[in-house]
């Protein structure tokens, strides 16, 4: 993806440079790669969302750019409290904000994160919490949401899964809208989101029910527009996981992936929110 383009680069959004727009660009063009890019400037600046997903792009890429000392050297980082993506780029561009010095303690801390989310198991990112992680300073905040995403120890689910779960309780009934609230908490994209949907509603024992009785094709159009104005509702079953009662896993199959860790029932890694502990299976 961070290479010169080419020939493997032929279908849309394999390029890093895909989205972006040619006035931006002037003559450097799109079709430059991460590396020869950084080389042409002076200084670079990494600006990252404090999302974890953003924060887990930021890891990858000084990861990447770590063996290349010559632009190491050129590296500063900006961190923020609030999302940058939200703003227009000409209000941003004005911010003084301060910049770090991309330094070996945080290219090797970037690397032991990025590392230890791709582990086959979250006990490396756990454990990674028992250190001192100021010199990324939103590094401990991603972490923890990531954990988060576990299933809870109580209820089966992930925090975003649950979030789904208490806003439809609360009244929430449009799909489309309960997928762009839930973006927000910057672990998973729209689709995701709504992929997460589909997990709650075609389950073997369903904790949402109201969406159409069959998942939508990639081109079926009207079951598209039959999903977007379904009403969702919370399920008796999803009520009692939602109080406690029951647990979602004990009733469903489970199996997705949690960075490098494959989740199954007989595998199933649990996160204690309460005491912020790792459930080992």
């Amino acid at each position: 993806m961070l290479a010169a383009r080419s020939a493997s680069h032929a279908d849309f959004d394999t390029h890093w440079l895909d989205f972006a727009s040619a006035r931006w660009l002037g003559s450097i063009g799109n079709d430059v790669g991460l590396v020869e890019l950084c080389e042409r400037c002076d200084g670079i600046e990494l600006w990252a969302d404090p999302q974890p997903n953003d924060q887990l792009v930021l890891f990858w890429l000084l990861d990447v750019l770590r063996p290349h000392r010559h632009i190491v050297s050129k590296l500063s980082l900006v961190q923020t409290d609030v999302e940058i993506a939200r703003y227009p780029g000409k209000s941003s561009a004005k911010w003084r904000l301060p910049a770090l010095a991309v330094t070996d303690d945080r290219l090797e801390l970037a690397a032991l994160a990025w590392n230890a989310y791709r582990a086959p198991t979250p006990e490396p990112c756990f454990d990674l919490l028992m250190h001192d992680l100021s010199a990324i300073p939103q590094l401990r905040a991603a972490l923890i949401a990531l954990l988060e995403e576990l299933p809870g120890r109580e209820s089966g689910l992930g925090a975003t899964e649950l979030r789904m779960l208490e806003l439809v309780a609360e009244g929430e009934t449009k799909p489309g809208v309960l997928s762009s609230e839930l973006n927000r908490r910057g672990v998973f994209d729209f689709q995701e989101a709504d992929l997460m949907l589909d997990g709650l509603a075609y389950c073997r024992s369903p904790v949402l029910a109201g969406l159409p009785t069959a998942r939508a094709g990639a081109d079926d159009w009207k079951a598209h527009q039959e999903r977007m104005f379904s009403r969702l509702s919370v399920t008796d079953f999803g009520q009692e996981v939602l109080d406690g009662e029951l647990d979602f896993s004990q009733y469903n199959p489970i199996h997705r992936w949690w960075g490098g860790t494959e989740l199954t029932n007989e595998r199933l890694w649990r996160w204690d929110a309460e005491s912020r502990t790792l459930i080992v299976p």
